[in-house]
């Protein structure tokens, strides 16, 4: 064996051992069922959801305004959600859509990017949920905003292939993805009945503005949604939760950041 060969024998590019730091594992939160009425408890008065360990699409949080949706789909059930075709965008841990099966919706299309240890981790969550229609009820799909709506529409089923009831949870701070969201949703929504106002599909928004300083930003995916896509937005309210996302940053921002903002998107056509 020459020099250069003993030289690079035995795997020089061969990473040590914990060479890299490990990947963080996956966790667990809890979410209590507060609001739910006694005929939809199916025996599950909590959940205990996986959260995939660390995600640069954020599916690793359990964000505010995401258990603000959850409080409000059980809230709001009997109107929005009984009977009704869902889709979720962006669900993350999954937990509206959980909610939606636990609430009798009778289909949910839970999407979120085609990355597979995030669908991965839905259907952890289904399969753990302690209620076994969740199963027959939910259907997975990797989406992309902006792409082609086909796959979700025959999902959905039915002649139209559009959605009673659309949930977006903690979306708006992607600026970049205004346009493509708002496309989606005008595609997957149920138009009016016979012309009547607000008689079609809800877009339910529900939101955050992590960035103070980009709030004007984080606004400007309502009125883009009025002037461009033709909805007509309606702003339920704006809460302010206990806590923060980050009480890491600023004290001074504080007050924003606790913000939780619900908008509704009705569609005009």
């Amino acid at each position: 064996m020459s020099d250069d060969e003993e030289l690079f024998d035995g795997g020089l590019f061969e990473e040590p051992e914990n060479f890299r730091p490990p990947k963080p594992e996956s966790h667990f939160v809890k979410y209590e069922r507060k609001y739910y009425l006694s005929e939809v408890e199916h025996g599950v008065k909590e959940i205990n959801l996986r959260l995939v360990g660390k995600s640069p699409l954020w599916g690793h949080l359990l964000w505010n305004a995401g258990v603000y949706t959850g409080n409000w789909i059980e809230k709001n059930a009997r109107e929005y959600i009984t009977n009704k075709k869902i889709v979720e965008f962006g669900a993350a841990s999954g937990l509206p859509s959980l909610l939606c099966s636990l609430n009798n919706a009778s289909k949910v299309i839970c999407t979120d990017y085609p990355d597979p240890e995030l669908l991965e981790n839905i259907r952890y969550n289904i399969d753990h949920l302690g209620y076994s229609k969740a199963k027959e009820i939910i259907e997975i799909e990797g989406f992309i905003w902006g792409n082609e709506t086909n796959e979700i529409s025959k999902k959905l089923g039915s002649n139209d292939g559009k959605a009673d009831f659309l949930i977006m949870s903690d979306l708006v701070f992607n600026h970049t993805e205004h346009h493509k969201l708002l496309k989606s949703c005008k595609e997957l929504i149920k138009p009016l009945i016979n012309g009547k106002s607000r008689s079609g599909g809800k877009c339910l928004v529900v939101w955050s503005p992590h960035r103070p300083k980009l709030l004007d930003n984080d606004l400007k995916f309502f009125s883009d949604a009025a002037e461009l896509y033709n909805f007509d937005v309606e702003l339920i309210e704006m809460v302010h939760w206990d806590h923060p996302m980050f009480p890491e940053e600023p004290v001074e921002s504080e007050e924003i950041r606790k913000r939780v903002y619900c908008y509704m998107l009705h569609p005009t056509w």
